[in-house]
């Protein structure tokens, strides 16, 4: 088992990687950054070596800068919402 300090960084990146995910404006990047993100950290739920989680852990960090980079770059170019995210809109709004 992780120490607690680890685990409290594994939920720190997990949380802030989902967070910065759900940025990116463009409907397909967003589920397809989050879906990726969920997937990578369930893969790797059994890791149990302190060294292999703080490899993990540095290249979780590296797709975060990807992530947020590619947010802000999405940002540049705004499209017009798909006509799923409009009905999404209407449900919650």
């Amino acid at each position: 088992m992780a120490t607690s300090a680890t685990r409290a960084e594994v939920l720190k990146i997990y949380k802030t990687m989902l967070r910065e995910s759900a940025r990116f404006s463009f409907y397909n990047y967003r589920m397809y950054a989050v879906r990726r993100v969920k997937d990578a950290f369930r893969e790797q739920k059994a890791v149990k070596d302190s060294s292999e989680i703080q490899r993990h852990l540095l290249e979780a960090h590296k797709f975060l800068d990807i992530i947020k980079r590619q947010a802000i770059v999405g940002d540049l170019y705004r499209f017009e919402k798909l006509v799923i995210e409009v009905e999404n809109d209407k449900k919650t709004g």
